[in-house]
């Protein structure tokens, strides 16, 4: 069932003011936000350039919120350190980015920070069975990654079930978060965190609207 004071929020700098970045982070923190999502982008790995460790060390010191640096990026173990200096809470890699997903796991675990594992629309759950132990985080996308204001794809919303299960037959059910990422607005966030999600990444569904607190609470149900 739906449960909004579990879930968390974690609106996407992608779809903010860049001529702004620091006061669209006060921003969604007053308007209720738990987490700020930060997509990186090199250009690569997705069609698309974002900003990179420079960027968000200037950021950290102007807020509170857990930061959250989802690395669009091919060869991520050569940025790891660069992140955990610029103030990343949390680092979430692609599967399908990682020549050796368990060691860059381990790199960012080691770096004192949490792991997380994004897994394109095609990618199976279960390539993700021999890593939980390092996992923090399992991001599902529910669009190709690489832009904003994609459309919800909706043969993705069983792999959230799959991950639920997956953690629960592995006793870590509660401990590891999952997150959804991609076409997150108030139809389908329901839907998301009935399959199992626990963050939900929105990007347009916020800062495309005037009332940042009512699209963030709009999304919690």
């Amino acid at each position: 069932m739906f449960d909004p004071a579990r879930v968390k929020v974690a609106p996407s700098l992608l779809s903010a003011d860049f001529a702004d970045l620091g006061g669209e982070l006060a921003a969604i923190a007053a308007a209720g936000a738990d987490w700020a999502h930060l997509d990186v982008m090199d250009g690569h790995f997705v069609p698309n350039i974002t900003f990179g460790p420079p960027v968000i060390a200037k950021l950290r010191p102007r807020s509170q919120l857990f930061f959250d640096a989802h690395l669009m990026i091919r060869q991520p173990e050569r940025y790891v350190g660069d992140f955990v200096k610029a103030g990343a809470d949390l680092i979430t890699v692609h599967a399908e980015a990682c020549d050796h997903l368990h060691r860059v796991l381990g790199q960012i675990r080691e770096a004192g920070v949490k792991a997380g594992v994004a897994l394109n629309p095609h990618t199976p759950v279960g390539v993700l069975a021999h890593v939980l132990d390092l996992v923090d985080l399992i991001l599902i996308m529910t669009v190709n990654p690489g832009f904003g204001g994609q459309r919800f794809i909706e043969a993705c919303l069983p792999k959230i079930s799959e991950a639920r299960e997956m953690l629960a037959r592995a006793g870590l059910e509660g401990r590891v978060e999952i997150q959804v990422d991609g076409g997150v607005d108030p139809v389908t966030a329901p839907r998301c965190v009935a399959a199992g999600a626990t963050v939900l990444v929105a990007g347009t569904a916020v800062f495309g609207k005037g009332d940042y607190a009512q699209a963030i609470a709009a999304l919690r149900g």
